[in-house]
């Protein structure tokens, strides 16, 4: 049986995780030493290329010294934290990656608290060492006072550390070694990652973790076997958090992530991350099991929307101008769609029928979704951006808030902290942050923050 060690991969938006990722699938051999491979190889859809950054968690495989090392290269960007998440439920250990220069931001240590949470082993890569305004030892002891502000334990504060450039293709436990490749950061995953913890002699069981929405296939749900072995055809049930059957049904295709490439296997053993398709009902946070399982694995639930708009057709005298799917049952089947496949929106129709209520995380993953349907042709009207309120349970109303991080040249403090207080904000910490620049910290209701560029940490409903 091959041995395998599951990780992730976290860090803040462009801090370079997706080109480290790229680096370690060539020097591990999975490509061919003359393929051509396109630079951030895991970055495959068009706006996440253009943009630059990660929007969907994904998965991939190399082998290393005969062991199996399975990746998740996660989003950097909050709007897309429930991704990052529930990811993190099936990994065994996290590679913190932080950039020599900026040190740990916002999200960074917004998951890498829910990792510590959940007992996972972090290796520290401190990268970018390569950079002109590179200061390593200052930037290491940040990512110490997060780890401690964090309430990680002995053994979580006992990280190890790896400098490294993920663009110039090397890794080193200290500075003064000769920089040549990689090979000390697979070394470290090996030996300090543990094993994937299995049950022996027990029926299969798999939690569902990401689902996606395939033509041909239907849905396909990606998640760690925690038990048992999954067949081709075998008959399985699904069962919600409570322990209830979802529905019933058989796996009619068994998918593993091996290098950038999903192929088809007969079966999958305990610990390793498969897909599978089949199921027409089942979600995230659901059991996939044998028939005679009836328990329920523990999943992590569905991170709530903060954000609404209101989608509807083009009804203007210019409508058909740039677009060619202007009437509102395609309009109706394309957000069906895409609630299949992301289960981090909420799609409601309308009174009038012609209009539909979408909700999201933020304005980057609703933007997202606005600017890819306008390339497929859609022709759309979209209402601003609401905010979405709760109610506790004593009838107290609840707002979304945000912990807002901004890096800004000394001479301009007084002009961000004036334009952040008239949005409601609460400045929690001011210092240096080297270089002229100075770190603010804001506590910022989301209502305060819509059109206004920042990188936000966390969302946390409080009292309105």
């Amino acid at each position: 049986m091959t041995q395998i060690r599951n990780i992730a991969i976290i860090a803040h938006v462009d801090h370079g995780k997706t080109t480290l990722v790229d680096t370690m699938l060539k020097q591990s051999g999975t490509f061919r030493t003359n393929q051509t491979v396109a630079e951030r190889a895991m970055d495959s859809n068009d706006l996440e290329r253009e943009r630059g950054i990660t929007i969907l968690a994904k998965c991939t495989s190399l082998m290393w010294n005969d062991v199996r090392i399975n990746i998740v290269d996660t989003p950097g960007h909050a709007d897309f934290g429930g991704e990052v998440e529930r990811i993190l439920s099936m990994v065994d250990g996290v590679v913190v990656l932080v950039d020599a220069a900026e040190g740990p931001m916002p999200q960074t240590k917004f998951v890498l608290g829910k990792a510590l949470k959940l007992g996972l082993r972090p290796i520290v890569v401190i990268n970018k060492i390569d950079r002109h305004d590179a200061r390593p030892e200052e930037v290491l002891e940040e990512i110490f006072d997060l780890f401690m502000a964090l309430d990680a334990n002995d053994d979580q504060l006992d990280f190890p550390i790896a400098y490294a450039s993920g663009r110039g293709g090397w890794a080193v436990r200290d500075l003064s070694e000769d920089r040549v490749d990689i090979a000390c950061l697979f070394d470290l995953i090996i030996n300090h990652v543990h094993a994937p913890k299995t049950v022996e002699n027990a029926p299969f069981a798999m939690l569902i973790t990401t689902r996606e929405y395939d033509p041909y296939l239907g849905r396909v749900l990606t998640g760690r076997i925690h038990s048992g072995t999954a067949k081709l055809n075998m008959p399985v049930r699904v069962l919600n958090r409570e322990g209830q059957i979802v529905e019933t049904g058989r796996i009619n295709k068994l998918l593993a992530f091996r290098g950038l490439e999903r192929i088809a296997i007969d079966q999958a053993e305990a610990g390793d991350i498969i897909a599978l398709a089949g199921l027409e009902k089942a979600t995230v946070a659901e059991t996939v099991a044998a028939p005679e399982l009836t328990e329920a694995l523990p999943g992590q639930p569905i991170d709530p929307p903060t954000l609404a708009m209101t989608f509807s057709i083009n009804d203007s005298p210019l409508a058909g101008r740039e677009g060619s799917k202007l009437t509102s049952r395609m309009l109706r089947d394309r957000l069906a769609r895409e609630a299949e496949g992301n289960v981090a929106i909420r799609v409601i129709e309308t009174e009038d029928k012609d209009a539909f209520e979408v909700a999201g995380r933020g304005e980057l993953q609703l933007g997202v979704i606005i600017e890819t349907m306008r390339r497929e042709g859609f022709e759309l009207s979209i209402s601003r951006p609401r905010v979405l309120f709760q109610t506790d349970k004593d009838g107290n109303r609840l707002e979304p808030i945000e912990e807002v991080q901004i890096d800004v040249d000394d001479e301009f403090v007084g002009t961000v902290v004036e334009s952040m207080n008239a949005r409601k904000s609460e400045m929690q910490d001011m210092r240096p942050s080297g270089g002229g620049k100075t770190r603010i910290i804001f506590l910022t209701p989301s209502r305060g923050l819509k059109a206004f560029c920042s990188w936000s940490l966390e969302r946390k409903f409080t009292k309105a």
